[in-house]
């Protein structure tokens, strides 16, 4: 059986943003709907992520994270990456999708260092040649008997907790102000996690269109404090 204390400890781990992956040098085109006015206050801010939060997050990124789960933990490698594949093809502009690969790099070296991890395990994932985040998230998550749904939960509140903080930096938001984003979009998480896991492979939707515009712009953006 699990541990679940010692699970839980792993999760706060992997959730802390003191996870030396870059998330937080990353805004996924906030900083762009800052610049162009469409976000401006609490108020904007808080309907634009968690606009993003419902539609890619729930419909894209939670249910292929819980995909991968289930695969890493069939040892179907086929499957790890085939669903690779997809989470690396929905990350429609360009730094969105090197966003993704460089911080599954940052990862994978990160967990190369921890002499705990089964040798077969790693090597299996050392041997990925470019995964995404969210794979090798969803794998280290499997390894260390993390339950699917916290770990999609956990997930889904490392994202929400960088946009509040891109929000707070760029328009710039109080501290406040911040955390009621927090509380207000981090109740929705039960039920946004709960829905991603039910959700039918045919459902799985990138769709965002304002966030691929956004992402397209922020890459040409003049001045600007995020890398993404």
């Amino acid at each position: 059986m699990p541990d679940k204390a010692l699970a839980l400890s792993r999760l706060l781990q992997l959730a802390s943003p003191m996870l030396p992956v870059g998330a937080y040098s990353y805004s996924q085109g906030l900083e762009w709907a800052i610049e162009c006015g469409d976000v401006t206050d609490k108020a904007s801010a808080e309907a634009w992520i968690g606009a993003v939060l419902t539609m890619y997050q729930g419909q894209f990124e939670l249910p292929l994270l819980h995909r991968l789960m289930l695969a890493w933990a069939a040892g179907d490698q086929p499957a790890v990456s085939e669903w690779d594949a997809i989470s690396q093809a929905g990350r429609d502009t360009a730094e969105a999708h090197a966003e993704s690969r460089q911080m599954g790099y940052s990862l994978v070296r990160l967990l190369s260092e921890f002499d705990s991890l089964p040798a077969e395990w790693l090597a299996r994932l050392q041997a990925m040649p470019t995964p995404a985040f969210i794979t090798v998230y969803a794998g280290i998550a499997d390894q260390w008997q993390i339950a699917p749904e916290q770990a999609l939960h956990a997930y889904a509140w490392s994202w929400l907790e960088n946009q509040a903080s891109a929000a707070m930096k760029a328009v710039p938001l109080g501290q406040v102000a911040g955390q009621k984003i927090l509380l207000e979009l981090g109740g929705r998480l039960p039920a946004l996690v709960a829905s991603a896991m039910a959700l039918p492979d045919e459902d799985i939707s990138n769709f965002c269109p304002g966030l691929s515009i956004a992402g397209c712009r922020h890459e040409t953006q003049y001045t600007r404090l995020f890398r993404s």
